[in-house]
């Protein structure tokens, strides 16, 4: 599990897009977020590259925390 922080996250809907993008890439991954905070914690098998890169291009830029 990776947490990962993303300041442009803010609201529900901003939480369903990100997880529909890490499900895209691994509908096995499990999320846990907290908003307050701006994170999310994903169990993925995903390459850590391959889902930052497809976060940010659904405009949520994301970095390892």
């Amino acid at each position: 599990m990776t947490t990962y922080g993303v300041p442009d996250m803010s609201c529900g809907h901003c939480k369903a897009t990100i997880e529909q993008t890490v499900l895209a890439q691994d509908p096995g991954a499990t999320m846990s977020f907290d908003m307050t905070a701006r994170t999310v914690t994903v169990r993925t098998a995903t390459d850590e590259a391959a889902l930052l890169r497809s976060l940010h291009q659904a405009g949520y830029p994301a970095t390892p925390v």
